[in-house]
């Protein structure tokens, strides 16, 4: 049987990329890396892509991860993940309508296009209501508004900031969490692990300072990790979990291209690992290279 050949898109070697490259290193896989930010596309050109058998998405940045893969997956690359779950996962509205279709449970969530329809609907819900951009992530620009003054404040900066992505006003429930939320991690069809996220502040994101301590995966933590990742398409997704008062757990977001520097000790699970093995198992299934 040849060897795979694999591909990884990325912006910078992060730890994770470094991690994911000596994984693939320690099957005796080569690696040829694409920084995209030297990468030039020729609509015309599939065949010089076709040598790959599969490639791996590791991107910063939204936009250049979902158009490499839009064209990748044209041109009849397999990729992980695929143009499918980037454009599902890279925007809230379409992770929220992805999970409520396939009826995962989610927090309150309302859509409103200006802020007079945004500030009725934050009023529906009821204070306090996170109000978040519609793509982001690690947590930045979100907004907790605790009353009307805050709602009104923020609502008329986002107005006056003007761009696309602060005219679409997603608003959720604030779910009041044991000062901690759950991120699990799922390849394939299996949840490798999970980690409890637990910070003083209402954001939990391990980037903003959160602390990580292993979270057992249960048979709950599992059946909505593993729901969560069909409806989104799946392939290697890292689920945000929040715990309820009353005892139920929601999906809150899917993560399609998934950090794991700081859960690899805690998990004790080798995840870049587990990735590595799954995108060989990508390229084993995909028509072969040429």
């Amino acid at each position: 049987m040849r060897q795979p050949t694999i591909g990884m898109l990325l912006s910078r070697v992060r730890v994770e990329e470094k991690l994911l490259l000596r994984s693939f290193e320690e099957r005796g896989l080569p690696v040829t890396v694409l920084d995209d930010r030297d990468l030039v596309f020729d609509l015309h050109g599939a065949d010089q892509w076709r040598r790959f058998d599969v490639v791996l998405e590791r991107c910063i940045n939204h936009s250049r991860a979902l158009y490499a893969l839009r064209i990748l997956n044209d041109f009849g690359v397999a990729t992980v993940n695929t143009y499918g779950v980037a454009l599902v996962c890279g925007n809230k509205l379409e992770t929220t309508s992805a999970l409520v279709r396939h009826g995962v449970p989610t927090p309150v969530c309302k859509i409103a296009f200006t802020p007079e329809a945004a500030l009725q609907a934050i009023e529906e819900i009821g204070y306090p209501v996170v109000l978040k951009p519609a793509v982001g992530s690690w947590g930045r620009l979100l907004s907790k508004l605790n009353d009307r003054d805050a709602a009104e404040a923020i609502l008329e900066h986002k107005e006056t900031l003007g761009s696309y992505h602060h005219s679409i006003f997603y608003i959720q429930e604030y779910v009041d969490k044991p000062a901690r939320d759950i991120r699990s991690f799922v390849v394939g069809e299996e949840t490798i692990g999970a980690i409890y996220r637990y910070s003083d502040h209402w954001i939990t994101n391990t980037a903003r300072g959160g602390r990580a301590e292993n979270c057992p995966v249960t048979p709950e933590v599992d059946r909505l990790s593993l729901a969560a990742a069909r409806a989104v398409g799946g392939g290697v997704v890292a689920i945000d979990l929040l715990e309820t008062r009353d005892g139920r757990v929601l999906v809150n977001e899917v993560n399609y291209t998934m950090e794991f520097r700081n859960s690899i000790a805690v998990t004790g699970v080798d995840i870049p690992g587990r990735v590595a093995d799954y995108v060989l198992q990508v390229a084993r299934r995909a028509p072969q290279a040429g």
